[in-house]
């Protein structure tokens, strides 16, 4: 497997065509999976807000007062605000906040970004990250570019371990995961319960060649990378029935 940044896409802005200016910088191949950042997708569709947009409600400066009592943690009012109005469900409050957006994706602040971009502005996550990358895959089939999947990336840290990794919030083009249960072992066991999660495996190998911070390699190309002989899935975000820890967190307060 290889993977290829796209090189020299300049800074993005409203309404510019992602699928145009990857195709004309990227030989694209069929076969290939497009991994885009969420930040370059988020500013084509002026996902970009300004703080001064959100009057601050109660429940909102109720928790910016808190994480300033327990968390010694300064918390802008607004912002808490922000990430309420992104958010379906609000899980922890303290001394972070920990969230459902309204796509099923399970985050702090709700993705909501402050980097790179203006001093009292925020980066909200696209709202259909699947149907972005729907669009960009539409778009470079009618650039004559066939069969190349494209999947909206993020980064996110991990329960129970320090740091992020990339996982995809949305995909097009390719199952999201790898479906085992059914296959056997070595040993001839069954597998019972083996689903990879493709689209946030090859998020996070792609996330090694992006980087962080002022990197500006939003996009990237996987090639040579093979799903393989096996059945497809596009679950990826637990239902909440099935989730025990989201459960758990609904009994769970940080002061209890």
């Amino acid at each position: 497997m290889e993977l290829e940044p796209v090189a020299d896409l300049p800074e993005i802005r409203p309404g510019d065509d992602i699928a145009e200016l990857v195709a004309d910088r990227a030989a694209l191949e069929p076969g290939d999976v497009l991994t885009v950042a969420s930040t370059i997708v988020s500013k084509t569709e002026g996902r970009v807000a300004n703080l001064e947009d959100y009057p601050v409600s109660g429940r909102a400066q109720e928790i910016a007062d808190r994480i300033a009592d327990v968390a010694d943690e300064e918390k802008d009012p607004r912002f808490a605000q922000a990430v309420l109005e992104e958010s379906t469900e609000l899980l922890i409050d303290c001394p972070f906040l920990l969230t459902e957006t309204r796509f099923g994706h399970i985050c702090v602040n709700a993705g909501i970004d402050r980097s790179n971009v203006p001093d009292h502005d925020i980066l909200l996550l696209p709202k259909k990250p699947t149907e972005s990358a729907e669009r960009i895959r539409s778009g470079l089939t009618e650039r004559g570019i066939e069969d190349v999947a494209v999947i909206v990336t993020d980064t996110c840290g991990r329960p129970f371990r320090h740091g992020q990794r990339g996982v995809a919030l949305g995909w097009a083009g390719m199952p999201a995961s790898r479906d085992w249960r059914g296959e056997l072992d070595r040993d001839g066991h069954e597998l019972g319960v083996t689903v990879q999660s493709v689209v946030d495996e090859l998020s996070s190998a792609a996330n090694l060649v992006t980087g962080e911070g002022a990197g500006g390699t939003p996009a990237v190309v996987v090639r040579d990378w093979d799903f393989g002989d096996h059945e497809g899935s596009d679950e990826l975000f637990r239902a909440v029935e099935d989730d025990l820890v989201r459960q758990a967190l609904r009994n769970w307060r940080f002061d209890d």
